[in-house]
């Protein structure tokens, strides 16, 4: 139950973060967008390295293998993941003029919300993996230490969540349906961390690998789309004071209680 309850987190972050459209405007301020997205990125790169790579390194360390190449196979595995499911799955970010993916005769709405399913895909599996550490135990990995990384990714899943729903809202749609499309986005996390916790278990010695598989598929994303788009017109600096302010709180949750 201790455990579901972690996998629930992420998902909750989702959900409130998409329940603002009952309470915003239909548009959300293009700065507090920026603000957002630094913030989320800031936070998963915080995320991929105290939370995954560095106990990835460890683990690899005390299993007398050469440190170092767990982490970076792992990693780059995990680079290449998301660059076949950004290539495969149609899918449309908020500041592009065209869709990317594969062609198809979706929705605009259903790839915008597709878009944001992509990246939350790496978000459940990072929670799943450390939780399976947890469980595992000798890992280096403590149950505090999941929770603290299960709480960043709610934190930063909540602007995410209002990021989907109020654009969503933008284009017409719905406030009911608006926030059932943003809380929808955020089911990939629970689904994708228990599948993760199955296979960690199932194969112990593959752990490090997974944990900077993660790391990679998460940094994929900060790469690819979170840093881009709250880097994108004027204020900039916005986006990089959100990226600081994200990248810190993660770090001091993880220090704290990991």
């Amino acid at each position: 139950m201790q455990v579901l309850s972690g996998l629930m987190i992420p998902f909750a972050g989702t959900t409130l973060g998409a329940a603002m459209v009952f309470f915003m405007r239909r548009e959300m301020n293009r700065k507090v967008e920026m603000l957002l997205m630094g913030f989320a990125a800031g936070v998963m790169i915080a995320a991929s390295v105290w939370s995954l790579l560095i106990p990835a390194i460890d683990m690899a360390g005390e299993q007398n293998r050469i440190a170092w190449v767990p982490a970076a196979v792992g990693f780059m595995a995990g680079i290449a993941f998301l660059l076949v499911l950004d290539t495969l799955i149609p899918h449309w970010h908020l500041e592009s003029e065209r869709p990317e993916g594969v062609e198809s005769e979706l929705k605009k709405t259903t790839m915008l919300v597709l878009a944001v399913t992509l990246h939350n895909i790496p978000e459940g599996m990072s929670v799943g993996v450390t939780f399976a550490g947890a469980l595992i135990g000798d890992t280096g990995i403590t149950m505090a230490g999941a929770f603290a990384l299960a709480v960043g990714i709610a934190i930063q899943n909540f602007p995410e969540g209002a990021i989907i729903s109020m654009p969503l809202r933008g284009e017409g749609i719905s406030r009911g349906k608006s926030f059932i499309y943003g809380a929808l986005s955020g089911v990939v996390e629970p689904v994708g961390a228990f599948i993760t916790i199955l296979l960690a278990e199932q194969v112990v010695s593959a752990l490090p690998y997974l944990l900077a598989f993660a790391a990679g598929a998460m940094i994929y994303v900060v790469v690819e789309e979170l840093i881009p788009e709250s880097q994108a017109g004027e204020h900039n600096n916005i986006g990089t004071i959100g990226a600081a302010v994200g990248f810190v709180i993660m770090m001091i949750l993880d220090v704290a209680l990991g």
